[in-house]
């Protein structure tokens, strides 16, 4: 139990964070260049100076470019035709075809992107190119420019919105799970009934079960933080105190699911089961962690108002990246409250009849 809780939580968070990174670096790229001039090299380098781009393989054929796909070693190839070139020079449209590996629709999209980006900066050169040689000034017309100032991740990783939602992942695991098995534990060995038949009172048996795996779920979150501090280079911009508070609020939800996945139960082996493909699975799924709300289908979208990791969610996020504080998140903090509040009371009902 040691290692579970204050180890396991740093390990995961480690992991979870290098792999839960949607950002595409590097592009494994194959050419197949049947124009062999000097207007198609230098078409090419246009990719591989762009930094997104690995020429990993040269064929000579549409076979060998497919078997490459078919086969993950690339993810885009590059088709230039032979009369690329004479195309122009004659100041004529030069087509080139761009084949990607769609079966990772959002690895896809995203070189896509890039894949456009440099096209298009290429044509203006062309473009300019000609204007230059033919001696015609080109006269700046009056035009709108966009600075783009992204806020809160200026980098676009991926990994700085993903490691604050692992935090409640996390906790969630420490609580629920522990929680669960602990209790059923003393059903297995008997120590329960023996406490039962004691002068203690139900609520005080609850509370003494409950109060040791809130304090070790606040543990594993400022063992968490710290790591995604020193180890992710994340900081915590917006308040402490609000962010524990919050975080008392969602252990509610989480102690109380545990609470009644061990009422249910009768040995630790199926507790774990059904913490994990009944209450975890579900919740990750639906909270937004792995995937965005708006795009699931509308039925679906209205049970992940009473997932109590998807209020959460936000509140880290806004909290850990935005600096925000309860007058921007009020609506979720209460949310997060009232479920907090309800889960722990069935489940403290449920028990009292288990006790009963």
């Amino acid at each position: 139990m040691f290692a579970m809780i204050l180890i396991s939580p740093v390990v995961q968070l480690i992991f979870l964070g290098y792999a839960a990174n949607f950002d595409v670096n590097v592009v494994h790229t194959a050419i197949f260049d049947q124009d062999k001039t000097i207007t198609s090299r230098q078409f090419i380098e246009k990719f591989q100076g762009s930094g997104y781009f690995e020429t990993d393989y040269y064929v000579d054929n549409y076979k060998k470019l497919q078997n490459l796909i078919d086969n993950h070693k690339i993810i885009f190839g590059l088709v230039i035709p032979k009369d690329f070139e004479k195309k122009i020079e004659r100041n004529e449209t030069a087509p080139v075809q761009a084949v990607f590996d769609g079966s990772d629709g959002n690895t896809a999209a995203i070189s896509a992107g890039y894949v456009q980006l440099i096209v298009s900066n290429y044509s203006k050169s062309v473009v300019t190119d000609f204007l230059n040689k033919n001696g015609m000034k080109i006269i700046p017309a009056g035009n709108v420019e966009s600075k783009v100032r992204v806020w809160y991740n200026p980098e676009l990783k991926t990994r700085n919105f993903m490691v604050p939602g692992i935090v409640g992942l996390l906790l969630m695991i420490v609580t629920l799970i522990l929680t669960s098995l602990a209790i059923v534990k003393e059903k297995e060995v008997g120590t329960l009934e023996q406490l039962i038949v004691t002068p203690i009172k139900s609520h005080q048996l609850l509370i003494g079960k409950l109060i040791p795996f809130a304090l070790l779920g606040f543990v594993a979150e400022i063992i968490v933080l710290t790591a995604m501090v020193f180890v992710f280079n994340i900081p915590v911009r917006g308040n402490l105190a609000f962010l524990f508070f919050t975080t008392f609020l969602y252990i509610l939800s989480t102690l109380g699911l545990g609470l009644f996945v061990s009422t249910i139960s009768k040995t630790q082996q199926q507790a774990m089961m059904l913490a994990i493909f009944v209450v975890m699975m579900p919740m990750i799924y639906l909270s937004g962690f792995a995937f965005p709300i708006e795009n699931m289908p509308k039925i679906i979208q209205y049970f992940t108002y009473f997932i109590p990791l998807r209020y959460f969610m936000v509140i880290m996020r806004g909290i850990i990246l935005k600096g925000v504080g309860f007058s921007d998140l009020w609506m979720e903090t209460t949310l997060l409250f009232i479920i907090g509040v309800v889960i722990i009371f069935l489940s403290s009902l449920r028990f009292r009849k288990r006790l009963d």
